[in-house]
This record gives structure tokens, sequence and C-alpha cells, in this order.
């Protein structure tokens, strides 16, 4: 685990917090998870147009988009089953760097291969808002933009690397952020599952209200 850098609005990156072993470790547990849980290409709203990522999801919720709109839900789109359960390791991640009481609700897996990208957005679609967005970094590295609480604020740009994790909490909560570009070919840990190789992000996510 390397030094964590957070800043007083309460973002917070965390280089390097899951080791080699930890990684593969989750990536193994993962490719069981899919395969009960398939990734699914989601869709925008109104419009019908397919992401550039697939997803799927763990927990007792699951974030899905199509066009009827964004919303959480107990069960698979494709599938109707429900999603299988968030594993201890990323239990264990929430309960180090999250700050909040509560367990996460929902955990997305998205799956970025290497043309994806995912434009600059807000994480709006919570009941509870006072909880952070805990997201992990798996595969080939990214380059990560993060702004301000306006679409109009400045960005600025990092990578984020395999093993990385970033917090976004306090006023850093409602930062818009999104994925520019993959860099192929710059991690090994998803090759025993995911031939394509590409980036896996995982986002920790409390639902609802409990108090």
């Amino acid at each position: 685990m390397q030094e964590s850098v957070a800043g007083r609005s309460g973002f917070g990156f965390h280089p390097g917090w899951l080791d080699r072993q930890a990684q593969e470790d989750l990536v193994a547990w993962l490719h069981g998870a899919v395969a009960t849980a398939p990734f699914y290409t989601p869709t925008m709203p109104r419009t019908g147009k397919p992401f550039s990522v697939r997803m799927t999801n763990l927990g007792d919720l699951g974030w899905v988009s199509d066009r009827a709109g964004y919303r959480y839900q107990s069960t698979h789109p494709e599938t109707g089953r429900g999603w299988p359960r968030i594993p201890a390791s990323l239990m264990e991640v929430w309960r180090a760097l999250a700050g909040y009481p509560d367990a996460p609700e929902a955990c997305l897996v998205n799956h970025y291969a290497s043309g994806a990208r995912m434009g600059l957005h807000q994480d709006a679609d919570e009941q509870e808002q006072t909880a952070p967005v805990v997201s992990i970094s798996l595969g080939d590295t990214a380059l990560f933009r993060l702004g301000g609480t306006s679409r109009r604020d400045p960005t600025r740009s990092f990578r984020l690397s395999s093993g990385d994790i970033v917090v976004l909490g306090g006023t850093a909560r409602m930062a818009f952020h999104g994925v520019d570009r993959i860099y192929p070919g710059t991690s090994t840990v998803l090759d025993g599952w995911l031939p394509e190789g590409g980036r896996i992000n995982l986002t920790l996510r409390r639902v609802t209200r409990t108090r």
C-alpha cells in the first residue's frame, strides 16, 4: 500500500492501494460473479444510444440505464436475476477509506475496452449523497478527468493505474468526472480473464438513506 493523497474537498487519491496479489484475487472473484451476472451494454435515456462501456453490478442494488432513464434496481436487466454480493475484499476497502458508517449497497462494474471512454458526469442518482463514491481501478491505465461541481469549472487530468483507488466525498462528492482514454497493454492483471484486456472500474456506492 502506497502513500495516499487526500484533499480538503473530500477528494482522495490512493495509488497502489491494492497490491498485485489483491488485484489478482479480486479479478478471480469477478470472473465468477460475471458468469452469474454477465456484462451488458447500457443505453442512453430517450435516444437509446449505446454506451461505449459494458457493465454489470454487485450488491443489493444495481445501476442501470436504458430508454426509461437512470435508476437502481435489484435485478439484472437481461437475466432478471439478483446481483451477486459485494465481496469481502471490497467491503474492507469501503471500511478503510469511505469514512461512512453504513455499508455500500451497489458496486458498479464497468469494462472499458481499448476505445471506450466516459464523458464528464456527476453521480447523482443516489438518495444518500453524503456517502462518498469509492472507485477501484483494475487492468489498463486510464486517463481520468476531474472537475468541480459545475460543468463549467476547470478540470485536471491524471492517470489511474491498476490497484489505484479514488474517493469522491465531501464537496467533491458531486464533482464532474470522466475517463478520456484507455492505454492498451499497460497491465496484465486481466489477461487470464478477459483476453481483450482493457480496464475494469468498480464503484462502491450507498444508495438509500438510513438516518
